[in-house]
Formats: C-alpha cells, sequence, structure tokens
C-alpha cells in the first residue's frame, strides 16, 4: 500500500538481482555447485504473458549455470484445475522454446508423502483437526492490529487428531466439515503464521487421482516440500509470496527436510491489460471473448494466435529486467519487441483490406504483366523474389484515393499522380459514382515508361501505393485487433462496475471483402507476413481451403507509444 509503481518503457534500465545470488551461491559453494530451479504453475488457466516472466527467468537462469529446471504442477485444487490448463501450459512452455527433458512434475506425484508428514508435524503436536468453519476460522484469525484468538479445538490430544485426520482421509466426514491447521502462534504480527489449514475436506474427483483422495492439501503446505522433495536449490517465486516465506521456512524446519532458498522478485504487469486468471475466465465465459486463445487475450496461446514469436516474447520479458519494486509495463514495449522481431523475419506482401476498383484506360484489356518483387527487402543477402500479376483492372485501398485532397497529399486524386508501388506511375483522369454519390470505380492512365519506378525524364512523385490485380487476387478475411481495454489500468473501476466496465468496444473489427496476392491462397496457420503499408499479419487456424483468415499481430508503427517513464 503507498509503494510507488513505476511504468517501465523501452529506455528504462533492465536488471537481474536473482542472477547475482545465483553466482555468488555457486562462489561460495552453497549447494556443492548446484542449480535447480523449477517453474510451479497451478493448472487452473491458460500460461499468460505474466508467466513467460518466470518460465524464462527460471529457465534461463538454471541453463546458464549449467543446472536443471523442473515443470511442476501445483494441482492441489480439483475443484479450478483441469488436464486442458495442464496441456495448454505443457505447448505454450515448449513454444517459447523451453524444455525440462523428463522432469515433469505434479503435485499430486507427492499426496502420500505430504500427508505422511501431516502425521509427522500431529504427533509433534504441531499440527491439529478443527471443527470451526471457514467463517469461523477468519473470525478468530485477527486482523493486522488485533491478534487472533485459538480455535477451541486447538489443545486437542495427539491421539484424538491422529484419529480425526485419518477419518477426514477416509471420508467419513462431509466437505467443510473439518480441517486440518499447523499450530503456529495466533498472535504472530504475520497473519500467514496463525494456525494456517493444511487440509480441507472436499470429495471432488481429482485430474490425475481420480477418486484416490477425499481431503486435499492446502498450496501453502504443498509448496514448500514439493521444492524439497525435487532437491530445488533456488525457489523462484513472484513478490506477493513474500509473506509466505516465514510459513514455508517453518514447515521444512519442523519437518526437519531438505531446506531449498526462496527468492521473490516483482511480477510482470502491464497496462491496458488484465493479468488475473480469474478474470480472465470470466471474459472467457462469459463471451467477451471467444476462448483462452483469442488474440485480443494476454495469454500465451492468445498471442501465438496473433502472430507474436516466441522469440520477441523471450526478448521482452528479458529487456523487462528482475526486481524486487512492484511496477508497470508499458504494454507499447511488448508490441516493440514484435515488431522488430517481424521487421527482420518477416516476408514481404501486398493486401487490400478495404478495396476500391481503379481501371487503368490505356493499358491493353488481354494484357498481364508479372512483376518481380523482393520477398524479404528488409535483408540485403536474400534475394528471393515473388511475382505479382499486374492487369487493366486494379484495386487499391479505398483511402488511398480523396476527390477533395487536403494539403500535402501525395496519394491519388483528380488529376495527381502517384506511385504503383513496384509497377508504374498513375494519374487519375476520374471516377464513377453509385445513385447515393459514393466513389465505386477511379479511372486512370499510366506511364508505360515508368516501369518499376524509373522513367526517362527522371522524374519523381511524392506518393507510393500498393495495389492487387482484380483479376488475380486471392479473396480472404482480415481481422483487425486493438487492445481489449480502454482503461491504462483496467482494474480501477467506479463504484458498483467491475472490471469489464473497460472493456474496448472496438477491440475488433472484421473485414469480410479483403484481398490478398494470389501467392497467398495456401498459406499455412501460423504464417506471418508484413503486408505492405498495413502492419503484421499471421494465418488464423480459422483459415479454410482457399479462403485465409489474416489476424492484425501489430501496426507498422506503436500509435499508443509513450516516450517517457512516468509514475503512478
Amino acid at each position: 500500500m503507498g509503494q510507488e509503481t513505476k511504468t517501465i518503457t523501452a529506455e528504462t534500465p533492465t536488471s537481474n538481482f536473482i542472477r547475482e545470488i545465483v553466482a555468488e551461491d555457486m562462489v561460495t559453494g552453497k549447494y556443492e555447485g548446484r542449480v535447480h530451479t523449477r517453474f510451479p504453475p497451478e493448472p487452473n488457466g491458460y500460461a499468460t504473458i505474466g508467466h513467460a516472466k518466470s518460465i524464462w527467468l527460471n529457465f534461463t537462469i538454471a541453463e546458464e549455470f549449467g543446472g536443471l529446471c523442473n515443470l511442476r504442477f501445483d494441482d492441489t485444487n480439483p475443484t479450478k484445475e483441469e488436464q486442458e490448463y495442464v496441456d495448454a501450459f505443457i505447448k505454450d512452455i515448449r513454444w517459447l522454446g523451453f524444455d525440462w527433458d523428463d522432469r515433469l512434475f505434479y503435485a499430486s506425484d507427492y499426496f502420500e508423502q505430504l500427508y505422511d508428514w501431516a502425521v509427522q508435524l500431529i504427533k509433534q503436536g504441531q499440527a491439529y483437526v478443527d471443527d470451526l468453519s471457514a467463517e469461523e476460522i477468519r473470525e478468530y484469525r485477527g486482523t493486522l492490529t488485533e491478534p487472533g484468538r485459538g480455535s477451541p479445538y486447538r489443545n486437542r490430544s495427539i491421539e484424538e487428531n491422529l484419529d480425526l485426520f485419518e477419518r477426514m482421509r477416509a471420508g467419513e466426514f462431509p466437505d467443510g466439515a473439518r480441517v486440518l491447521r499447523a499450530k503456529i502462534d495466533m498472535a504472530s504480527p504475520n497473519l500467514t503464521l496463525r494456525d494456517p489449514v493444511m487440509y480441507r475436506i472436499l470429495h471432488t474427483s481429482h485430474h490425475r487421482t481420480g477418486d484416490k483422495w477425499c481431503i486435499y492439501p492446502l498450496y501453502d503446505w504443498a509448496h514448500g516440500q514439493s521444492d524439497s522433495i525435487e532437491g530445488i536449490t533456488h525457489s523462484i517465486c513472484t513478490l506477493e509470496f513474500e509473506n509466505n516465506r516465514p510459513l514455508y521456512d517453518w514447515f521444512l524446519d519442523q519437518l526437519g527436510i531438505y531446506h531449498p532458498q526462496q527468492i521473490e522478485f516483482a511480477r510482470l504487469n502491464l497496462n491496458y491489460t488484465v493479468i488475473s486468471k480469474r478474470k480472465l475466465l470470466k471474459l472467457v465465459e462469459a463471451g467477451y471473448v471467444s476462448g483462452w486463445d483469442d488474440p485480443r487475450m494476454p495469454t500465451l496461446s492468445g498471442l501465438r494466435r496473433r502472430g507474436y514469436p516466441p522469440a520477441a516474447i523471450r526478448n521482452f520479458v528479458s529487456q523487462t529486467g528482475v526486481s524486487k519494486a512492484n511496477s508497470v509495463v508499458d504494454v507499447a514495449m511488448l508490441e516493440h519487441a514484435v515488431r522488430e522481431d517481424l521487421n527482420e523475419h518477416a516476408p514481404r506482401a501486398m493486401a487490400v483490406l478495404r478495396p476500391l476498383r481503379v481501371v487503368v484506360e490505356n493499358y491493353p484489356e488481354d494484357q498481364v504483366e508479372w512483376f518481380d518483387m523482393p520477398i524479404y527487402p528488409q535483408d540485403r543477402s536474400r534475394t528471393e523474389t515473388r511475382q505479382v500479376p499486374f492487369s487493366r483492372v486494379l484495386v487499391i485501398e479505398q483511402e488511398d484515393f480523396t476527390e477533395n485532397p487536403p494539403p500535402k497529399y501525395y496519394r491519388l486524386a483528380p488529376g495527381q499522380e502517384v506511385r504503383l508501388l513496384g509497377a508504374y506511375y498513375l494519374t487519375c483522369t476520374g471516377v464513377e459514382k453509385d445513385a447515393t454519390g459514393r466513389v465505386v470505380e477511379v479511372r486512370c492512365i499510366y506511364d508505360p515508361e515508368s516501369r518499376g519506378g524509373q522513367t526517362p525524364d527522371g522524374r519523381k512523385v511524392r506518393g507510393t501505393i500498393h495495389w492487387l490485380s482484380a483479376a488475380h487476387v486471392q479473396p480472404a478475411e482480415v481481422r483487425l485487433y486493438d487492445r481489449l481495454f480502454n482503461n491504462e489500468n483496467p482494474n480501477i473501476v467506479a463504484e458498483g462496475e467491475d472490471f469489464t466496465a473497460n472493456l474496448n468496444p472496438n477491440s475488433l473489427e472484421v473485414l469480410a471483402e479483403a484481398l490478398v496476392e494470389p501467392a497467398l491462397a495456401n498459406v499455412q496457420v501460423g504464417n506471418r507476413f508484413q503486408f505492405m503499408r498495413q502492419g503484421y499479419f499471421a494465418v488464423d487456424p480459422d483459415s479454410t481451403p482457399g479462403r485465409p483468415v489474416f489476424n492484425r499481430t501489430v501496426g507498422l508503427k506503436d500509435t499508443w507509444a509513450k516516450i517517457v517513464m512516468s509514475s503512478e
């Protein structure tokens, strides 16, 4: 509360204090030269761009120091967890470029050991079965300014606690009837140490263990011990787990087992973005988006579908740095990383999103020319070309023509000459309109001496537009995505509203009559292109034979950019 939150831009210095800690441990031989990390998601939703930072941090730290990194699902809550989420995490992490070899684990792998350890704490007089309801437990816990009160059941005998706990496991009691709590300190200034719940009764099937268990460990009971079982050296967590560290330490110390080192860092937060899986689930279930992989979602599956390259995401999370200070990263920084990667690697093509018919009156009716155009003009070492047809009837963007040009308008207008990209100079001579007065066709003449943009007289024109031959186009659907939220902090809403009040009603525009080069008829899902003058686009899984669907990944330039770092 009250802590300043900075907005990180591309100019903000990066740091990684965790790498420095690990490097020092290697020098001192703290773990006999071992580095073993893990990424431990809860499978109750899809991986987000926030998870990407933790994934990158854990796997790259291990790789840099010649260590290992596990993937472990902390699957302790069967009411919210599904195999679908496990499968999605696995797919997304591999897509990001990381692998865990044969070290895929689950907290549910350790349920029997965790139960045995709980029995050990009961025998040591450090855990007890409590009959208070969840509401009563909250009431007894106290507040930040008032100590808690001990449960009336806190001083049950060891024998009674062992009996009740065994009967809990046997399924004798209904959901919520009893819990197992650690006996620590009800007056502790750290509320997590006020006799936290270790087990609750849930007669619910688990996606891996089925109906074997009807009591399930709480995350705080399973997490630290799972790290211990796996021999983790550096247990890297986000900052919200800092208050839980004394509890994890207490459990490990009382059990007398191997003790990993927990290190916390500030999680990744983006402006104009909601990262909470609970809120993302609401967007999915309420139909605000088409699913977890909707290209407007900050999930890795959504970003992949939109066309974000995994290398760009890795570069982005690296650039944001690792610190203890809460911060909000400008989403323009992520888009910049995507744009830089695609500018280097994406092949070029032409697409007309809102077509306007153009008739070149002095071009032979039956003639077709094929122009060689570079596929990778951004890379002079690459000489691949594509052939683009040219004919008498063309299509251009509606916005590339106006009857009444404003000052410094260099595109097509009556009597005005433009350069068709890679082809000829074109001059407008007239228009055709429909009954409403809307321009439906532009009449032009071309300069036959200007092929390839060169003329004998050496004249130049200021404007260059893209185009397609109307007889050769490939129909396509293009989806233009904008930010899902209008508010820089979408979690801030008026009283009585929730975060969905900040949704952007114009976050998706579907152009069903777009046209692309004929060479794009058989593109593959996931292929990425720069459509000249339009932006970067990726082929969507909704594509069908002869009907590609393209998602706009990012524009050619950042129209939302923040030039300097600000604080809020």
